[in-house]
């Protein structure tokens, strides 16, 4: 698939997934912001609302093209853009004067994000051994809980001295430090550039999309994102609407379940080291998510109990991204395929935030009851063991197929 090390090179393995750790890190700080970005800029509902959303937009609208452009123009060029134009939206906001230039700088954030999101893997790949491949995918794989998680532990510590600004410092000189750490480590990205001279610069890219597989396990990512962004929305309401908790304590109750999401995504790349079959995994992570959210959302068991559920949901659920993301080390034929699969699981990994908040609210406000909730997440996991069930029995007919 692409030239690769005998051996593993951790350092620039883990470089690479700070990229990813540091980009979302850069796009997760905004919700926390918001009530101070409202106040200084008068932004109104509507412009709140885009720059919330801006990220998931361009996600779910556009990932599958900047994979395929990233495939085109070679994965260390498409990563260090994506450090820059994220650098570049950060100064912006620091910068601006209204909402529509902070809107503008979050556009560059998001568009920045998403360069990395479909580079980087990539980069992870050819730094790593085959042996090592499926971890080191499965360690990039918690890149974005890693770094929402980090800047909402941070921020409480951050914001009382230097306000959405002093937060923005700190991401920006994070994402810095993601650059020069990609600049160090950049001769073991071996990575083999695609010809200029290509007639058919889309031929892989077709190539790739032909399977049926990675659409199945990209819908099998849909499947994990609308349950996790239905418990991300609904745990601090509760915490905090329902149980009157104080604001520094919803914050970081929320934050453990977020972070709780990135050991189940480590167990999940060392599982598939160790050959356990992907849709197995998925399966298996989708019948405890769909057990939790039905003792989550059911007004039965004690709240600690509830809570633990959602640690139990979040952690268990990351055997579905480091199961999706890193199969593009199995379906992609050529190193130039890596960046198309990656912004197809983007793509349909975006349809949970961009479609579920909507989808919940409008169940709750038409019952007022949060426990509607789960019909979105229980249908979702059902989704899930059905897909996983399909991807399982493609893998085990892929398995006899190359055994005969």
């Amino acid at each position: 698939m692409n030239a690769s090390h005998p051996e593993t090179d951790w350092r620039a393995v883990l470089a690479a997934a700070f990229c990813g750790v540091a980009v979302a890190m850069s796009v997760g700080k905004v919700p926390i912001a918001m009530e101070q970005l409202r106040g200084e800029f008068g932004l109104s509902l509507v412009a709140a609302g885009w720059i919330s959303s801006m990220v998931n937009l361009i996600g779910v609208s556009t990932a599958l093209l900047f994979g395929l452009f990233g495939d085109r123009v070679g994965a260390l060029r498409m990563c260090f853009v994506g450090l820059v134009v994220s650098v570049l939206g950060g100064l912006g906001a620091l910068l601006a004067s209204g909402e529509w230039t902070l809107l503008l700088s979050r556009f560059a954030e998001g568009a920045g994000m998403v360069s990395v999101a479909v580079s980087a893997p990539a980069l992870l790949s050819a730094a790593s051994s085959p042996h090592d491949r499926r971890f080191a995918l499965g360690i990039w794989s918690g890149y974005l809980p890693a770094g929402v998680g980090i800047v909402m532990l941070l921020a409480p510590l951050v914001m009382p001295f230097g306000g959405w600004r002093g937060l923005w410092l700190l991401t920006l000189g994070m994402l810095l430090l993601a650059t020069a750490a990609l600049w160090r480590s950049r001769p073991a990205y071996r990575i083999a550039a695609p010809s200029g001279r290509d007639p058919h610069p889309l031929a892989a890219a077709r190539e790739a999309l032909a399977q049926p597989e990675p659409w199945l396990l990209a819908a099998a990512m849909t499947s994990w994102t609308l349950q996790h962004y239905a418990l991300i929305i609904w745990l601090p309401t509760f915490l905090r609407e329902q149980r009157d908790l104080a604001a520094p304590l919803v914050a970081l109750l929320s934050c453990l379940m977020v972070l709780a999401n990135v050991p189940g995504n480590l167990i999940g790349g060392m599982l598939l080291q160790r050959h356990f079959h992907r849709g197995n995994l998925i399966v298996g992570a989708n019948v405890v998510t769909a057990l939790c959210g039905l003792g989550i959302f059911t007004d039965v068991l004690p709240d600690l109990v509830r809570y633990g559920l959602c640690l139990l949901l979040s952690f268990t659920g990351g055997l579905v991204p480091a199961s999706v993301l890193s199969s593009s080390a199995s379906y992609a034929r050529t190193a130039r395929q890596i960046g198309t699969l990656q912004g197809l699981y983007m793509q349909f990994g975006n349809i949970g935030p961009f479609i579920g908040p909507p989808l919940i609210a409008m169940l709750v406000a038409a019952s007022g009851r949060w426990e509607d909730a789960m019909y979105v997440t229980g249908s979702a996991a059902l989704c899930g063991i059905g897909l996983g069930l399909l991807i399982r029995k493609r893998e085990m007919k892929a398995a006899g197929a190359t055994r005969a």
